[in-house]
């Protein structure tokens, strides 16, 4: 499978099976309104995406406008979703740990693809996961999670859930890096963790990285 980094959240999973897209962001010139810096390169969409993905309602994750074709939506919704590449579970979760009173209502996305059970957290911004929540996330296999803190949960909390979860494979997002000038550095989340691999690429395929049973963190180069 290889994994594009579009910047954020956003990230292109371009499988032998299907192709998904998870969170893309669209016109993001507010930013530069509220003073943000926002310097990713416009996102160019795949020639054919079979599932779009959308974790919750906020323009550096719902625009779904750049992405090419029709593919199948799962938008923002909690529950066990038919697609292309099978159930594709969306958990209910919190943007924030007020109980969603802030920021509102986030989903965590839990799917197969080409073998790798995939996980993607969204903007979640709860202190742990519930009881109920963690019982769908067994046996993950790639795991998406936030890290830069501010609007969802930081780094050091990012790790207590990754180092629960277990997964082969960590890829940190959503953080401060020299495109975008707010959000914390996945600094603190990295020297939590046990091993990293930094890449010279916003790319990377899971066939071509370090093999081993110890989880391991995925850092792409910004885009």
């Amino acid at each position: 499978m290889r994994v594009d980094w579009h910047g954020q959240s956003a990230f292109t999973l371009d499988g032998e099976a299907a192709t998904v897209f998870i969170d893309p962001w669209g016109d993001m010139s507010a930013a530069a309104e509220r003073g943000l810096t926002w310097d990713y390169p416009a996102i160019q969409s795949p020639d054919s995406v079979d599932l779009l993905i959308v974790t919750h309602e906020h323009s550096d994750h719902n625009g779904v406008e750049v992405i090419a074709g029709e593919p199948t939506l799962v938008r923002s919704l909690a529950g066990t979703h038919s697609s292309p590449v099978g159930d594709v579970v969306a958990i209910a979760s919190e943007h924030d740990d007020a109980a969603g009173t802030e920021r509102g209502p986030n989903t965590i996305v839990v799917f197969d693809l080409d073998g790798i059970r995939v996980a993607h957290f969204g903007d979640f911004g709860q202190a742990a996961l519930r009881p109920e929540q963690r019982a769908h996330l067994d046996g993950i296999d790639l795991l998406f999670i936030p890290v830069g803190g501010g609007f969802t949960i930081d780094g050091a909390t990012a790790a207590k859930i990754a180092l629960d979860l277990k997964p082969s494979r960590v890829v940190p997002m959503h953080y401060k890096t020299p495109k975008i000038s707010f959000l914390e550095t996945e600094d603190s989340f990295v020297d939590a963790m046990p091993k990293t691999e930094r890449l010279t690429s916003p790319s990377f395929d899971t066939a071509d990285l370090e093999k081993g049973s110890e989880l391991l963190v995925i850092v792409p180069a910004a885009p």
